[in-house]
């Protein structure tokens, strides 16, 4: 069944190849990105180009989800959306006390709030429709927490709970929420880490600095030694599968790549939280009935 479907952060990474990917599989793809006009216009002219030489269906929006005028501006311009991927997304590294209050509030805007705004934008036309889509882009971050990540990890741990919220909400209306929970990947995350503008407390968090340079070259290493996937095309078969899967079959968390153990915990506490549903009568509420 070929689908309508609005995939943000596009500019890059997961949402790049996941446009150009659903396109070929014949469905029609919303490409969204800020500044089409700016320093992403090679990018927007790239999803052109390659939609007009192979073919395929894609049209190029303006959208910066941190703006609710941007975001209800370019959902207008669609002609229904049947699934959203809520990709865009960017990272905060430091200390927590690295970071002043408006910067922890602005990685919160985009990863959360971000998704909560274009999820608002599609939603009516989902639930006038009585079926819909939506897969929030997680992490392994949203599942456990290492030093240096803090106010990344407060970001993927709400948008996790409150994804798992919307899904009981959205299921009884026919729509389902589905969380990807990627690794790292070699899309250059790690490195572009935004930090804290507090530098000057950073003489005293000299073994969180170690841990995150330990850790990225750990990354690294596995990467170049073969032993982790590191294709960012596996999250976008993710996102594929998923959209492919019938409705009530699809699972709440996936993982992707490197899971750093969290693939276990996911797996020791599915049985739980089913449970605590049984509990609540809420079983039928998880996920839309097939």
């Amino acid at each position: 069944m070929l689908r309508k479907i609005l995939i943000t952060g596009c500019s890059s990474g997961f949402g790049l190849d996941a446009a150009k990917t659903l396109a070929g599989k014949g469905h029609h793809v919303y490409a969204t990105m800020r500044a089409t006009d700016g320093r992403n216009a090679p990018k927007a002219q790239e999803l052109r180009d390659f939609a007009e030489s192979e073919g395929v269906s894609i049209s190029v929006h303006e959208m910066d989800v941190t703006s609710d005028e941007s975001v209800a501006s370019a959902v207008a311009e669609m002609d229904g959306v049947d699934v959203l991927i809520n990709n865009a997304g960017y990272g905060y590294g430091g200390p927590v006390e690295s970071f002043e209050g408006d910067e922890i509030l602005a990685q919160l805007d985009l990863n959360v709030v971000g998704t909560a705004r274009t999820s608002a934008a599609v939603l009516p036309g989902m639930r006038a429709q009585g079926e819909g889509l939506i897969i929030q882009v997680s992490s392994v971050a949203g599942r456990g927490a290492f030093p240096g990540f803090g106010v990344y990890h407060a970001s993927k741990w709400g948008l996790e709970g409150m994804s798992e919220a919307m899904r009981y909400e959205l299921a009884p209306l026919g729509i389902d929420v589905v969380i990807v929970e990627p690794g790292p990947f070699e899309t250059n995350f790690l490195d572009n880490m935004k930090q804290g503008s507090r530098q000057h407390v950073m003489s005293d968090y000299g073994h969180v600095g170690e841990f995150f340079g330990g850790f990225q070259q750990s990354v690294r290493e596995l990467f170049d030694s073969g032993g982790a996937p590191t294709d960012a095309h596996v999250v976008v078969d993710i996102f594929d599968r998923l959209i492919d899967t019938p409705k009530g079959q699809r699972p709440l968390r996936t993982i992707a790549g490197i899971d750093f153990g969290f693939q276990a915990m996911n797996d020791a506490t599915e049985p739980l939280r089913k449970a605590n549903l049984e509990s609540m009568n809420l079983s039928e509420w998880d996920g839309p009935q097939g």
